[in-house]
């Protein structure tokens, strides 16, 4: 299953995706946000352990169902939806922690396919922060992108460094890249 309007975000943590996403919504486009903040933040709130800092393994397992649940909802629409990372950060987590890596997750990676050109988001230390859901040092954030890079690549797409901009020129930056207005005529969800 391909879908070439899904794009996806991705980088290390705290280096501006989420904000960015936030920014092309307000524009009018479709947006998925992070699966990950999204479990940890159940998890905490049902006091469960499947979370970076817990059970790694079952944190995996719902950061991929989710990926894919997400990727079907919106797969048969046809019109640009960004998506805060994609099914491949799965596999860069799992290798980054050093998870061993199921059949499934990668069969997800192979057969769910977003458009070809990724954004990566590198590390960029001056407005990294850490939170209650973002634990990683900054190295850890630098080491995160570079795995995250490494496996889309592996698998067939090419990634574009966003530059270091304030966030609605970065937002701005990847429209013109994907040759997009920089307002969305209709949202549909």
């Amino acid at each position: 299953m391909e879908n070439l309007n899904f794009y996806i975000l991705t980088g290390g943590p705290g280096s501006g995706k989420s904000t960015v996403l936030n920014l092309l919504f307000s524009m009018g486009y479709p947006v998925v946000p992070e699966v990950g903040r999204k479990i940890i933040q159940e998890q905490v709130s049902i006091k469960g352990n499947a979370l970076p800092w817990g059970d790694t393994c079952r944190y995996a397992e719902l950061m991929l169902l989710q990926s894919v649940l997400d990727f079907g909802k919106f797969a048969s629409l046809n019109i640009p939806r960004f998506f805060d990372r994609g099914i491949p950060d799965t596999l860069g987590y799992c290798r980054f922690a050093r998870i061993p890596v199921r059949k499934k997750l990668e069969s997800a990676v192979r057969n769910y396919r977003y458009n070809p050109v990724v954004f990566v988001f590198p590390p960029w230390e001056t407005i990294y922060t850490q939170d209650s859901e973002r634990k990683q040092s900054f190295q850890e954030a630098r080491d995160t992108c570079r795995t995250i890079r490494e496996v889309y690549e592996e698998n067939g797409y090419r990634t574009v460094a966003v530059p270091f901009l304030p966030p609605e020129e970065r937002a701005v930056w990847i429209l013109n890249y994907l040759n997009l207005p920089s307002v969305c005529a209709s949202r549909l969800y």
